[in-house]
């Protein structure tokens, strides 16, 4: 087949048309990709729906999306999206798929453990595939409309308390340059609850010194203003202050003089941090300070939300400054901040219990 294949065609529609990040395209190319290798399976593809699989491989090739596949995207630049090896057999048995064969493979994904959680999230992968395709008219059908997705327990977010931030943030040495960009990290994440993805994709132009404001970037392409703090600020100019002069960075000052799009948090070699080396950096600093080694940045996140709500912030406030598009995904920090005043109130209260 010319050209990107249906998945490299639907990953590209996920970037560049809803505006997806670069991770959860990724991870939707991954869903995928193990989807495929299952049809790609001759004995399972069979024994899931024989009716599908003879369909399948008896049905003509279906169009390419051309343009997709011949046009440049300016989007693409810097910004590279995975490929994936996917016969036209295989793909012919995707168009061709109905209920049953997706049922087997949800079978199939039970034989690895996989929690409710994650079995939800494939699930929504494929939802979206054929909405996709379907919109497309490359399917007649929804295969996926009969297919529930599995009740889960629901999970109140993870948020860790003001003196195991403070113990954190204390962890980086911020007399070396790249110390220095660490504690400005940590200090960022938490003043301000952005998602790891929109802090690594901060340029320097998005910092407004003299509004103490960030210029954010966050998911759908929705851009907002986010206060900074001064402890965040000040750590992000002292870290400023050490890499203007720091030989071993020249090209970033350079580079600063002309071009907009200069990171703000930059990796050794000067270029543009990743979210997976913010974690890593973060794991560093969690075993410094001997805390939790489930602590995510997304905690950061968290805690940023149950600490104002705990401090009398109102919730539409919080709303936006997280960037949530619903209030009602705001709202479950309410529930955790309802649950630590119900145990401040047992362990003080001497009536309580």
């Amino acid at each position: 087949m010319n050209g990107r294949n249906l998945i490299e065609q639907f990953i590209h529609y996920l970037r560049f048309e809803r505006h997806f990040s670069q991770y959860t395209a990724r991870c939707y190319g991954a869903d995928l990709r193990q989807y495929s290798e299952f049809l790609g399976n001759d004995a399972t593809a069979a024994a899931a729906s024989p009716a599908a699989a003879q369909e399948a491989n008896a049905a003509p090739q279906f169009p390419t999306d051309t343009a997709a596949a011949t046009a440049p995207d300016p989007n693409d630049a810097g910004d590279a999206l995975p490929s994936f090896d996917v016969s036209p057999a295989v793909e012919r048995r995707m168009v061709a798929a109905d209920t049953l064969s997706l049922r087997a493979f949800l079978t199939h994904l039970d034989t690895f453990g996989y929690s409710p959680a994650t079995t939800a999230r494939k699930i929504a992968t494929l939802r979206s595939f054929y909405k996709w395709l379907l919109r497309r008219a490359l399917v007649q059908s929804n295969p996926m409309l009969l297919i529930r997705t599995p009740k889960q327990p629901k999970r109140l977010p993870k948020a860790i308390t003001v003196e195991q931030i403070d113990k954190l943030l204390s962890m980086p040495d911020d007399k070396q340059t790249l110390g220095a960009r660490d504690r400005a990290i940590l200090e960022t994440l938490y003043s301000t609850g952005v998602r790891v993805s929109e802090l690594v994709d901060l340029n320097r132009t998005d910092l407004a010194m003299n509004e103490q404001t960030i210029h954010v970037r966050g998911k759908g392409k929705k851009e907002r203003i986010v206060p900074l703090g001064s402890h965040a600020l000040a750590a992000i100019r002292h870290y400023l202050t050490l890499l203007e002069p720091d030989p071993q960075f020249a090209s970033v000052r350079q580079r600063s003089m002309s071009d907009p799009h200069v990171p703000l948090f930059i990796n050794k070699n000067s270029g543009r941090l990743s979210s997976r080396s913010v974690r890593r950096k973060l794991d560093k600093y969690l075993t410094l300070a001997g805390l939790d080694p489930s602590i995510s940045p997304h905690t950061l996140r968290h805690s940023f939300a149950t600490h104002l709500l705990d401090n009398g912030a109102d919730l539409r406030s919080v709303q936006e400054l997280l960037g949530h598009q619903s209030l009602s995904t705001t709202q479950i920090y309410t529930h955790l901040t309802s649950m630590r005043m119900r145990t401040a109130y047992d362990q003080a209260h001497p009536r309580a219990v």
